[in-house]
């Protein structure tokens, strides 16, 4: 691919892509393209992992029939030249620092411009700053336009999650008449990704709140002989555990295939918090987790912090961080005074949530980020002249508010909405069959739901704790 598209016969890069070739060939539609999200998740690593004999993966069996699968990862993610900024001993460094949950960012302010200057400096010794300024949402779109011609497709379908979701507006306003099919699944708000980074981190926080807040309200609704961490007021009992760990952290032993080990302090716990609290199949492993915790046994909730792999503000154990970091930061063009993240760092705080802390400065990297797009596509992303696309949105997504899911409705020429009701980012193949049933229809038969339908989730939302890692809980 062309590292910049305006000199297209300049520098190439390579891309890498998987393509999982239709199961019922006779009866084959086309190429389904899909982003996992992130940014920076390995799209090429999600295609080895579909296994259509048992139904493992991101597509139901009757997609696998009808489509090949293309799995693309983006410049500067997975196996197209993943960025790598920081050594192992850095990575380490972060993984252990220990964070004051008290303090907005974590550490103090000028400790974080030097984390953000160190994160710089190594993506600029590690990648030349011509190719971290590629790697905006637009060339992303680009690339899969060459895919789609490579592989002799007219047309694509394509499946977004989280991040994927801005890919996917991209390419149908670039490309729409090479659009057959979309569907938007968790959706960011492309108007804030591009234009308003710090209200849309600010409202990432407020869905991280809204999330635990569902899990208090459950486990107190639920009552104390289903959900028994905090005898009928877990909110009082989560507090006291969080300033208890703060004080005296536990060490945790690795569990192998299943848990590094480690300290886990108040700062540790929110991240597990944040991870359990935002999916609701976590949910019982949330509550077992605290409960052990309180008796001393931390596993479950270094379980719950360590498969976070990439987070908007981070996380200990983010394996896809810097190339998370890297693409964000060439698309948002973050400000570059200081006082305006301290603005929006102060009001996070001010709110006086939870787990805002890690919220605070959350872009304070892509501030001195060494490099810039010259010429971003911003929006907005419309997708005029492409076909209807179904965006689905969660009531209660600890990432994408339901608020983007209407805002992308609302910003597309042609859409509808599908809601899921409950607690979950990203609702296809989590969800039932109502869902699921809904974007199989769209990406096979460009049957979409009417306009403003309700899916509710089919499996119990409860607290009610689960054995499990450091399992003990008191019952």
């Amino acid at each position: 691919m062309p590292l910049e598209y305006t000199e297209p016969e300049g520098e190439q890069i390579p891309i890498a892509v998987m393509r999982h070739r239709a199961t019922d060939p006779a009866q084959r539609i086309g190429s389904l393209f899909f982003n996992p999200g992130g940014p920076a998740v390995p799209a090429v690593q999600q295609v080895t992992s579909i296994d259509a004999a048992t139904g493992a993966g991101m597509f139901s069996p009757a997609v696998l029939a009808r489509f090949d699968v293309i799995g693309m990862d983006p410049r500067g993610v997975g196996e197209s030249g993943e960025v790598r900024c920081l050594t192992d001993e850095q990575r380490a460094a972060r993984a252990s620092a220990d964070l004051d949950p008290t303090v907005p960012g974590g550490k103090p302010l000028a400790e974080l411009q030097a984390d953000a200057t160190e994160l710089a400096e190594g993506c600029l010794a590690h990648q030349s700053p011509e190719f971290l300024a590629s790697l905006s949402t637009d060339n992303v779109a680009r690339d899969m336009d060459q895919v789609r011609a490579a592989i002799g497709e007219e047309k694509i379908t394509y499946y977004g999650v989280s991040y994927g979701t801005v890919p996917g507006p991209m390419y149908a306003t670039l490309f729409p008449d090479r659009v057959r099919q979309m569907v938007l699944d968790a959706p960011v708000d492309t108007e804030l990704w591009h234009n308003d980074r710090l209200a849309l981190l600010d409202d990432v926080d407020q869905a991280n709140e809204t999330t635990l807040a569902a899990w208090f309200d459950t486990c107190r609704t639920e009552g104390v002989q289903v959900c028994p961490f905090g005898d009928g007021n877990p909110e009082a009992a989560f507090d006291a555990l969080i300033a208890q760990l703060e004080a005296h952290p536990l060490q945790v032993a690795p569990v192998e295939g299943l848990a590094p080990g480690g300290t886990l302090d108040g700062a540790v716990a929110l991240e597990a918090v944040r991870s359990g609290a935002g999916a609701r199949s976590f949910w019982p492993i949330l509550t077992a987790g605290l409960m052990s915790a309180q008796q001393g046994d931390g596993t479950a909730l270094h379980f719950l912090m360590s498969i976070v792999t990439v987070a908007p503000f981070g996380a200990p154990l983010a394996i896809y961080q810097e190339a998370h970091n890297a693409v964000r930061c060439v698309d948002w063009q973050a400000p570059t005074d200081i006082a305006a993240h301290t603005a929006a760092a102060t009001e996070i705080t001010e709110r006086g949530g939870r787990m805002g802390y890690r919220a605070a400065y959350s872009a304070l990297n892509c501030a001195a980020w060494p490099v810039q797009n010259d010429d971003p596509v911003t929006g907005p992303l419309t997708g005029a002249g492409a076909p209807p696309i179904l965006v689905v949105g969660g009531r209660l997504d600890p990432v994408s508010p339901h608020h983007w899911a209407e805002a992308t409705a609302n910003d597309l020429e042609s859409a509808v909405l599908l809601t899921r009701e409950g607690v979950g980012h990203g609702s296809y193949r989590t969800s039932g069959a109502c869902i699921d049933t809904a974007v199989d229809a769209t990406l096979i038969d460009g049957d979409l739901p009417a306009d403003g339908a309700v899916c509710t989730p089919e499996d119990p939302t409860t607290t009610k704790p689960a054995a499990g890692p450091g399992g003990n809980t008191g019952q």
